[in-house]
């Protein structure tokens, strides 16, 4: 199969090649002004083989999203993949890979701290009691449990 070259890089990935946990640079783009903006792949799951539970997907957003930007200013997005096997981390800048597994790994532990989903109610977000503390907890735990593999992609 030699699809046609999409616009969106991960639509341009062979998902049967990698091996998840893993945290790859998606992209990089230069904007109008000079600042740069890095989009880092953080995949939870073997794609196609197993995935996250949305209240776990969607807790997890909230708790990462909280408590990343306690370990960097430059945290500009998390956000879930649709396919629920990871998420988009977005950061200001094109910052050392190490410190990004460290931002990572600082937040999931804070995660395991936890104890309520930030904004996890009607008035401050969109499907308040769609949240598993417990669930993103056990996402995390997992995750972090396969740290020495988050910088090998592909096997």
């Amino acid at each position: 199969m030699n699809p046609t070259r999409m616009n969106v890089e991960s639509f341009n990935l062979d998902h049967r090649t990698v091996c998840a946990p893993y945290v790859r640079v998606a992209d990089r783009k230069a904007l109008p002004h000079g600042d740069v903006i890095t989009k880092y792949d953080v995949r939870f799951t073997q794609p196609n083989v197993a995935h996250l539970d949305m209240k776990a997907i969607h807790s997890l957003e909230h708790l990462f999203a909280e408590y990343s930007r306690n370990h960097s200013q430059s945290v500009i997005d998390f956000s879930p993949m649709g396919c629920q096997t990871g998420y988009y981390l977005i950061l200001q800048g094109e910052p050392d890979i190490a410190a990004v597994l460290d931002l990572i790994e600082a937040t999931l532990t804070d995660v395991l701290e936890a104890v309520e989903v930030p904004a996890a109610n009607e008035v401050q977000c969109g499907w308040g009691e769609n949240h598993s503390l417990d669930a993103a907890k056990d996402a995390a735990k997992a995750f972090l449990q396969q740290r020495s593999e988050w910088e090998l992609v592909s096997a």
